[in-house]
């Protein structure tokens, strides 16, 4: 009954082994070549397979070496070798110095070089006084002769060592292709060749496959050509295992988090959204100074953005910009404002940093916006903030405005209802009156997690004079930066923001949206 189980087992391509062999005839991938025609993935699989089967074993193992022509020896044998080439150059054309020769020829001057010194050397040519090649004997060289014999020996195929002469062999060994060389003329191919004998197992499972008819070409899968032509009539079919497991089938997809942004996307330019975008790296203007945070205040710490080594400061700050913000933080500039009364550092200002916050690409976008307008951005920042479940160093917000006479707090209100429900699927929000330099009112949106409890999804407001008119703004802007990365957190039903970004690709495979 085992014997039965085994052979019932065996794919067509053992089979076929077992039947065509016997004590006297070694098993190797050149033998299956010849007598079985298998290729040579279907000889390594077949032999991987019956030496873990116990049918076949290892009884010799031998290095092969063969060779073949390079690209480049392909080239010479059709176009001839440098030295033929010089050769026929001078024969033809008279005298020529090396760099005539290599314009004439096409050849760098290092192998024009090289060829010359060889062809110097065996008496084929020799230098003039004016510093040009001549011809000295006017034949090529023994050696070169038999590189030519053995350009065109291996122009077609490929030849095993042992049929080549000692002499043959230095000259392929001292022109082949060497590691980390992009030339050679030829290549030295060494293949480990292992032959295996069928072992008494298999002489037990050859007798019973004969008495159960097993042939090696029963029919493993029914297509509608086999059931046509009435094939399956002629033939028998292979055994199968209804109890095997069926194949894990990897659907490719897009990962989770980036199909989240994208939905979050389409759902903003739905509603007439324009995207606006931005470099990584910001002045500390357009970061903080354009949102009328003043330079003393205590977020602009260095412990709270990340500066860059080099360059450190930005060549210079676009006018009027530059000036009309500096005198909004001194003065107040034409807001109504008394601003924050202290002397701008326009020095200070060019500093640059990796941005920390998307609000500022809502300030950069103050400056083309048309009113009325709405525009967003989904954008990654950098803060030096402690790691855990609902922090990160490195992670994106998603910013926007809205321009226009007609918008208040009633119409942010509903954008942040949209965020919260819509896009993040929380059940449970709350909005809490909050402080930010650069808007008045301010409004922080919370949300509840189901295992990680109320946690703040961003800021909103609407922008104060004191950001939007030095930018040339003269209408109310709705302003908010949430954490697209929460949003994601809640939606995708995980519990931790790290879980966004596993390298885990099994975790990746299972996540679904909620």
């Amino acid at each position: 009954m085992e014997l039965v189980s085994l052979i019932k087992g065996l794919h067509p391509l053992e089979v076929k082994v077992l039947l065509n062999f016997d004590g006297t005839k070694a098993i190797n991938r050149d033998s299956l070549t010849e007598k079985l025609n298998f290729n040579t993935g279907q000889s390594n699989q077949a032999m991987s397979w019956l030496v873990s089967k116990e049918l076949i074993e290892e009884k010799e193992r031998a290095t092969r070496i063969k060779y073949e022509l390079t690209d480049t020896g392909r080239d010479y044998q059709k176009t001839g070798t440098p030295e033929e080439r010089i050769l026929g150059l001078i024969k033809e054309k008279g005298p020529h110095s090396l760099p005539e020769m290599a314009e004439a020829l096409g050849l760098e001057n290092k192998d024009i070089g090289s060829a010359f010194g060889s062809m110097s050397k065996s008496g084929v040519l020799q230098m003039n006084e004016e510093k040009k090649a001549v011809i000295k004997s006017g034949e090529l060289s023994a050696e070169m002769k038999l590189l030519r014999k053995l350009l065109n020996q291996l122009e077609t195929s490929s030849f095993d060592e042992a049929e080549f002469e000692q002499a043959e062999k230095e000259i392929i060994a001292s022109n082949s292709k060497k590691r980390g060389s992009a030339k050679g003329i030829f290549k030295i191919i060494e293949n480990e060749i292992v032959t295996y004998a069928l072992t008494h197992k298999a002489a037990q499972v050859k007798s019973k496959m004969k008495d159960m008819g097993i042939t090696g070409d029963e029919i493993g899968l029914l297509s509608p050509e086999i059931i046509h032509n009435q094939e399956w009539k002629k033939k028998g079919f292979r055994s199968y295992n209804i109890n095997v497991p069926p194949s894990r089938v990897l659907l490719g997809r897009k990962n989770p988090y980036v199909a989240f942004l994208e939905e979050v996307k389409d759902k903003l330019v739905s509603m007439g959204f324009q995207e606006f975008d931005g470099p990584l790296t910001e002045s500390e203007f357009w970061n903080s100074d354009a949102l009328f945070m003043p330079q003393f205040h205590a977020a602009r710490d260095i412990h709270d953005v990340f500066y860059l080594k080099e360059p450190t400061h930005a060549k210079e700050i676009e006018q009027p910009y530059l000036d009309n913000v500096a005198k909004a933080h001194e003065n107040g500039w034409n807001t109504g404002s008394r601003g924050w009364g202290y002397q701008f550092d326009r020095d200070f200002t060019r500093r640059m940093i990796l941005r920390s916050q998307g609000t500022v690409l809502s300030a950069k976008a103050l400056t083309y916006a048309e009113v009325p307008g709405k525009y967003f951005g989904i954008e990654r920042c950098f803060r030096y903030d402690s790691v855990d479940a609902t922090h990160a160093a490195d992670f994106y917000q998603t910013e926007g405005i809205v321009l226009g006479n007609d918008v208040n707090l009633r119409t942010l209100l509903g954008l942040l209802k949209i965020f919260a429900e819509q896009v993040a699927g929380a059940k449970e929000v709350k909005y809490v009156p909050a402080y930010f330099p650069f808007t008045e009112p301010s409004v922080e949106v919370h949300i509840k997690h189901d295992v990680l409890g109320w946690f703040e999804l961003g800021g909103s407001g609407i922008f104060r004079p004191e950001v939007t008119e030095p930018l040339g703004i003269k209408v109310p802007v709705l302003a908010w930066g949430l954490g697209i990365d929460r949003m994601a957190l809640m939606s995708l039903g995980l519990n931790d923001i790290r879980d966004l970004f596993t390298n885990d690709i099994e975790q990746v495979r299972l996540r679904r949206r909620s």
